[in-house]
């Protein structure tokens, strides 16, 4: 059985049989008191086979396996829902393709006692994409412009190495983001912005892609963008429904959503 501690790491995959042993290794030698799950998505190469037999190696690490590709953001929520039914406090989330260094998590995890959630940041230093593509780069830094042109968010909101204190914020908040693939990154924090909880960001260094492959497609970029001005839209016309309020008792997410649209939601408040 796992501890159930404070502290859970969890990393989605899909297809990432080349490195999820090295990942596994990494993470569970810098986060001694955490635990460690993997949302992985069926992957074809024989990802979730290797994950489960480290699941019998490493008494802190279990392995959620779903059915299929059902998009990185939808497995993060999946990972987020299975840490507040554990009873997990503060929650890590990473990629599994080593861009993000376990060797941070301590930092992160520092960071957290002051905020609700912490963003590693790719952009608060200089240099720190060293060696990227130059594709990369671009890709990365027009969505960290857009973000703060359109949703005034100085954070890294497309990272999602980050630290959510769910002692802080409702089990069902994440539920109200919309976004299923890595829209979802930028999504979440907004809501959280516009909620109220304190957001804050540490440095991070990436180093170049040495394993895995990108799973970003043209596509995931200009929808991307497409849901950046949506909501930036949306909390500009109608900022009420983006405020969220706690289900009343009985009722489900669905139909509380429903009764929300004929009232004026009252401000979330921070725990």
């Amino acid at each position: 059985m796992m501890s159930k501690g404070r502290t859970l790491v969890m990393i989605p995959t899909y297809n990432e049989s080349e490195n999820v042993e090295v990942i596994a290794s990494g993470v569970l030698a810098s986060a001694t008191d955490a635990d460690l799950l993997f949302v992985d998505d069926g992957s074809p190469d024989g990802t979730g086979a290797i994950l489960d037999r480290l699941a019998g190696e490493y008494p802190r690490l279990r392995v959620l396996h779903r059915p299929g590709k059902l998009g990185i953001g939808s497995a993060h929520k999946a990972g987020i829902r299975w840490a507040y039914e554990n009873g997990y406090t503060r929650l890590v989330t990473m990629d599994s393709d080593l861009s993000h260094s376990p060797s941070d998590i301590p930092r992160l995890l520092a960071a957290s006692n002051d905020a609700d959630v912490v963003v590693g940041s790719r952009f608060a230093e200089a240099n720190s994409l060293e060696g990227w593509a130059w594709t990369r780069k671009l890709l990365t830094h027009l969505g960290h412009r857009l973000t703060t042109i359109f949703l005034r968010l100085p954070q890294d909101c497309t990272n999602a190495f980050r630290v959510y204190r769910l002692d802080r914020i409702p089990a069902d908040f994440f539920e109200t983001v919309e976004s299923t693939s890595y829209s979802f990154f930028l999504e979440s924090l907004h809501r959280l912005n516009i909620n109220g909880f304190g957001i804050s960001q540490i440095a991070i260094r990436l180093p170049p892609r040495t394993y895995g492959h990108s799973k970003m497609k043209l596509k995931d970029v200009t929808y991307s963008v497409r849901v950046i001005l949506q909501l930036a839209w949306r909390t500009r016309i109608d900022r009420a429904s983006m405020i969220y309020t706690a289900p009343l008792p009985g009722r489900n997410i669905a139909e509380q959503a429903q009764a929300d649209r004929a009232v004026t939601p009252p401000r979330c408040a921070r725990r």
